[in-house]
């Protein structure tokens, strides 16, 4: 695979970070002539708080030319990168002829056993596409019973913006889609040019315009822990934490957990979830069927 293609992405997302700031955020004046055409700082405003000439920074931002490491420690402050940002600048810039996987993800039969162990903590393995790659009963229970759903749609990015019951599920769906597009677009760096997720950012782009506006602002995050909330229609209403663990198996692969604390309510939700789950006989993706 070309070079150009993380040159591109990385061109694009100057561009994105560029547009999202004012002369005023980076100390500029404010009134300025010509009169703008757009919001954001121009490409000589760029260059010229970088100490490159204008001429140079465009071909960056084309994708025409490979910056050199000082070049972009300068863009990243120019640009008021945060860590996720900056982290996934230089993913771009430092990748080498890398072939997009073509090979099916798999799960450890140990790691399955992990999943199954944990009794009061719903969960699931992702991939790098966001594939739901494994699950526990309870992470069946209180997302949805991912064995029913076919293979190639078991996308979790996909079933947020494409399955009413998980945006439903969700209090705040609109900033837990907003930041799976983030965290898949950090991921992305890795293989900029992978079929299978140019197909599914592709399809999800021509089903709804939120995806498709917030694909383009280029918004990045890592997928590290934090807190959701969710309103069961069985349990009710939860506050749960998140934590996202490596699989040193495949780097690829994210354990994603899902936490109360002890005596909570939404713990005891949580058991009386796993109660109720196991009268379903909801199976875990080891389960036979």
């Amino acid at each position: 695979m070309s070079r150009d293609l993380h040159l591109n992405e990385l061109g694009e997302f100057l561009k994105a970070r560029r547009a999202s700031l004012s002369p005023a955020d980076v100390g500029l004046p404010t009134v300025s002539e010509p009169p703008r055409r757009v919001t954001g700082l121009r490409r000589e405003e760029v260059a010229l708080l970088a100490s490159i000439s204008t001429e140079y920074y465009a071909r960056i931002e084309q994708g025409r030319l490979q910056a050199s490491t000082p070049v972009l420690v300068d863009l990243a402050r120019v640009l008021r990168l945060d860590a996720d940002q900056h982290t996934y600048l230089f993913e771009l810039a430092a990748k080498n002829d890398l072939p997009p996987h073509t090979t099916r993800q798999q799960v450890d039969p140990q790691l399955q056993f992990l999943l199954d162990d944990l009794g009061t903590s719903p969960a699931v393995v992702v991939g790098r596409r966001t594939d739901v790659l494994a699950w526990n009963q309870l992470g069946a229970a209180l997302f949805a019973d991912f064995g029913r759903i076919p293979e190639n749609r078991r996308v979790y990015i996909r079933m947020l913006f494409t399955d009413p019951a998980l945006r439903d599920l969700y209090v705040d769906w609109e900033e837990v889609a907003h930041l799976g597009i983030a965290q898949l677009r950090m991921e992305s760096a890795r293989y900029p040019g992978d079929p299978q997720l140019i197909a599914l950012v592709e399809e999800l782009s021509a089903l709804d315009a939120q995806f498709r506006r917030w694909w383009t602002e280029h918004h990045v995050a890592a997928r590290t822990l934090g807190t959701k909330r969710l309103r069961h229609p069985v349990v009710g209403e939860l506050t749960l934490g998140w934590s996202a663990l490596g699989c040193a198996g495949d780097p690829d692969q994210h354990i994603i957990a899902w936490t109360a604390p002890p005596g909570s309510p939404s713990h005891d939700a949580l058991r009386l979830l796993a109660s109720w789950a196991a009268d379903q006989n909801l199976m875990s993706s080891s389960s036979p069927s």
